[in-house]
């Protein structure tokens, strides 16, 4: 039986229904990206290189 894919939109996006969020889901033990206003186009990446990725961003600090 398939796992259903259940996605989980950024509470850094702007409203629930925007077109520009950033959504986020686990399916076969790979961590699911994409955004919402092209929800076709899905970036599958290891958990463990998503959580290198959010502590390095968390580093860095916000963009001016």
């Amino acid at each position: 039986m398939a796992q259903e894919i259940v996605w989980q939109k950024s509470s850094y996006s702007g409203g629930q229904d925007g077109p520009d969020c950033l959504e986020l889901a686990t399916h076969e033990g790979a961590a699911l990206l994409r955004e919402s206003d092209a929800p076709c186009d899905v970036l599958r990446v290891r958990p463990e290189a998503l959580a290198g990725l959010i502590r390095r961003v968390r580093q860095v600090g916000p963009v001016a």
